[in-house]
């Protein structure tokens, strides 16, 4: 990644008088259809995807400041929120056994009781000790400069907003369940924690290469394509399991279907992670919005996942730029 790490992840729809500049869509939490991975939304890339969407960005952006962070406003949450927030933990939680990464599952606790919402203060408490990363409210999606400005600061934005019953099952955007559950519990570890940030940083320069006066097309969406394969979808060869296969990726973590079909299902195509030449067929492969991934790619370990996307990526994203255009 041009001097740090890799993923581009963003949030972005065309929020309110803004145009479709935006390339990528937070669809790290919302389902495409109720067989699908739980969170979706419509577009192409990592737990966002390119493209504007159909559907107008959800959220009050009046309480957004410049950076389009925003109070979590706990005391507006009613008790049917929490509710669902707690019903929602109590179900996932049961399919992690076996199937969740030993890091995500020890980190887990760290969120709190999962009775209610947990306030963003509280866990940040925890968070900032251990690995330096504090949670900062969004009202929804945001683009893609500032959100990748968020992370390279060690702050991961966290929707505050809950689905309402009709959408226990299927979300067309991340919701607090989707960001606290799947992407917050892994921050906890320092090695992933690092590359997040690293993550931020390079994807900041890729949208600058993009604009630079000899541009190199495609690089952020090439990044997000890792980023979709790894954070949000990716697998492990878990070694405190003995090396067996488990999911570290936000969007399984949190899916009730998809969590069990990637680690169990004879289906899907599972493909190492572990080389340049690996690292350029993830980012040049694209991926399943509205069901089940075909493919998954598995690393050995979170050292393996920075060793890969610390090397500057722009001869990636110049190799990649080439062979589309041929």
């Amino acid at each position: 990644m041009a001097g740090s790490k890799s993923n581009p992840v963003a949030s972005a729809v065309i929020l309110p008088g803004q145009g479709p500049q935006d390339r990528l869509c937070r669809t790290a939490g919302a389902a495409a259809h109720p067989g699908a991975s739980e969170p979706h939304a419509a577009g192409s890339v990592g737990a966002y995807s390119y493209g504007a969407s159909d559907w107008p960005p959800r959220g009050d952006y009046s309480r957004a400041g410049n950076d389009y962070t925003c109070a979590q406003n706990h005391n507006a949450y009613t008790a049917e929120h929490h509710d669902i927030y707690r019903r929602l933990c109590a179900r996932q939680s049961a399919l992690l056994p076996g199937r969740a990464c030993s890091a995500f599952i020890d980190a887990l606790p760290q969120l709190g009781a999962s009775d209610a919402i947990p306030r963003f203060e509280a866990i940040n408490e925890r968070l900032f000790k251990a690995t330096g990363w504090q949670l900062v409210g969004v009202p929804g999606l945001i683009p893609e400069v500032p959100f990748f400005s968020l992370l390279a600061a060690r702050k991961f934005p966290v929707t505050d907003w809950i689905r309402t019953p009709a959408e226990f099952d299927y979300i067309v955007e991340p919701d607090v369940f989707h960001d606290l559950f799947g992407h917050v519990p892994l921050l906890f570890e320092q090695r992933y924690a690092d590359h997040i940030q690293a993550y931020g940083e390079g994807a900041l320069k890729a949208h600058a290469l993009e604009n630079a006066s000899e541009p190199v097309p495609g690089a952020v969406e090439m990044l997000s394509r890792l980023y979709w394969y790894t954070i949000e979808f990716g697998l492990m060869r878990d070694e405190r399991a003995g090396g067996q296969l488990r999911a570290y990726g936000a969007g399984l973590l949190s899916s009730p279907g998809e969590l069990a079909h990637c680690v169990q299902s004879p289906m899907p195509q599972r493909l190492p992670l572990a080389s340049t030449a690996d690292l350029l067929r993830c980012m040049g492969s694209s991926y399943k919005i509205d069901s089940f991934q075909q493919q998954y790619f598995v690393i050995d370990s979170f050292d393996t996942l920075r060793s890969l996307t610390e090397p500057d990526f722009r001869p990636l994203y110049q190799s990649l730029a080439a062979d589309l255009a041929h």
